[in-house]
This record gives structure tokens, sequence and C-alpha cells, in this order.
């Protein structure tokens, strides 16, 4: 109400030549204030009535078993595929900066010890690429629902940086996507759709997060989780907001242009 009540004062007391000025300073004095707003962090316990939780447009996966990655992973019997690069970034341990060290005596806080991350260190992989062999996906259009939004060019994905967020028991932590797995790249059905993950190695796992996700959830290794697409605007502020030329709140706090750097968040901070 103060906020309203400001924004009208000041409207009513400003010289305006035309209606146009009046229509623009308007919006300015809107996005202002809506830039002050800071979302409260979310816990289980404040997420777990129904309307909590029906709040957004995308629903809750519940009870998806969940693993932990991380940059510069090596192959292992149940992860046979290296973390040097990603499904997206082929140069993905250089662009991070180095390796994401999971060892909790090799970790500062949410990060690695011994250099800053380049990029968000809160990051997950999810089951599906929306590209393939340099061009995009034919269903891609059809079942992501902000494709029309975000779509550039073929073979650009409009999944990659895109936030979601995950709960474990009584915490909520952000992150963005940023590789595809565990195991399946194919499985839009479960990750946009209603299908539970398939049988897998790692008992069906259907989510990998990143060392900085597990420590702030308190994970114990492999875990069980919940997780849903969220728009940019739903993410409060917190340790996922700090770091990373690849974040789109960094991004913003620096002026760059969304709509060209991050496409894939861009729409949604201006529903």
């Amino acid at each position: 109400m103060a906020t309203r009540i400001l924004i009208l004062l000041a409207l009513t007391t400003l010289p305006l030549r035309a209606s146009s000025d009046f229509e623009r300073l308007a919006l300015r004095l809107r996005e202002a204030a809506l830039s002050k707003v800071e979302p409260p962090v979310v816990t289980t316990s404040s997420a777990s009535s129904p309307s909590a939780l029906s709040m957004g447009r995308f629903p809750w996966k519940r009870n998806i078993v969940t693993t932990v990655f991380w940059v510069g992973e090596r192959p292992t019997r149940n992860n046979p595929v290296p973390n040097c690069k990603s499904s997206w970034d082929p140069q993905w341990h250089r662009n991070f900066g180095g390796f994401d060290n999971p060892d909790p005596a090799a970790r500062r806080g949410f990060l690695p010890k011994h250099f800053t991350p380049r990029q968000n260190p809160f990051y997950v992989a999810l089951p599906y690429n929306d590209v393939t062999r340099g061009t995009t996906k034919p269903e891609s259009r059809r079942v992501i629902p902000w494709f029309r939004d975000a779509f550039e060019r073929p073979g650009k994905s409009v999944c990659k940086g895109r936030w979601i967020a995950i709960r474990h028991k009584n915490r909520i932590a952000y992150a963005q996507w940023e590789d595809c797995g565990p195991f399946r790249t194919d499985h839009w059905q479960y990750v946009f759709g209603n299908d539970r993950p398939r049988p897998n190695l790692n008992q069906g796992a259907g989510l990998d997060v990143s060392p900085a996700v597990r420590d702030y959830l308190g994970m114990s290794g492999k875990d069980v989780c919940d997780w849903k697409f969220v728009d940019v605007r739903e993410v409060p502020p917190g340790p996922w907001t700090r770091y990373g030329d690849n974040n789109t709140f960094v991004l913003r706090q620096r002026g760059a242009n969304l709509a060209q750097l991050d496409r894939n968040n861009a729409a949604s901070f201006r529903r």
C-alpha cells in the first residue's frame, strides 16, 4: 500500500508534458518498486499447504531420487560420462573455472575452497536435452512451456540456465539447469509431463544436483527431493543469486541486456 501511495504522489506532483510521459514514468516507478521487494525464502513448513504448493505455473515433482554430480567429475561405474563438458558446453570445466570438488574439506561455504567459480555453483542436471546434432529436437516446440519466449535459432538450447527449485525436508534451494542426466537425455515425458523417472543404475534417480545444492539442503549423498521449474521472478535472494557470469541475477545487477544474454529467463522477469 505504501508503494502505491508513493507512486500516486509522484505522478500527481511531477509536471508531465504528454500522456506518453505519464506512461513512461509510471512504468519506471513500478519497476523500481518491484526491484526492492525481496521475496521470503520458502521452507517446507510454509510450502506445505495446498495453496502454497499451487503457487506458480509449474507443479512439484515429488519424491525424486536425487544424486550429486559436479564439474570435473571423472567417470565411474554408476556415472560413465565424465563431467569436464556438459551437454551444452564442451568447455564446461574451463568456463566454470576449475574442479568443483565435492569433498566438504575442500569447500568453503557453498564454493570450492581454492577459487571462485565463474559460473553459478548452484546447478542441476535433468534427463532431457532439447538439441541434438546441431539442431533443435522436433518435440521441443510442443513440450517445453517457455519455448516460444526463449527460442532464438535451431540448435541453441532453450533449457540451459533455466531455474528450478529443489526441496529437501525443511529447506528449498534454487539452481540453474546446466547439464543433462542422470543417464538419459530424452525423457521429456518426465521433465515436462507426468511420468516418473525410468529405472537406472542409481535406483531410478531423476535429478542430479551440485555440491552447493547438496550442502545447502543438507543432503546425505544420494537422497530424495522434490523439484519444480520456477520463473526467475519467483527466485528469492540467496547464495544462488551471487556468483557466475551465467547467473541471471548477476547479469541483471551488471546492467546486462538479458534479452540477449539470458533469453531463457528474461521473459519471466517481465510477467
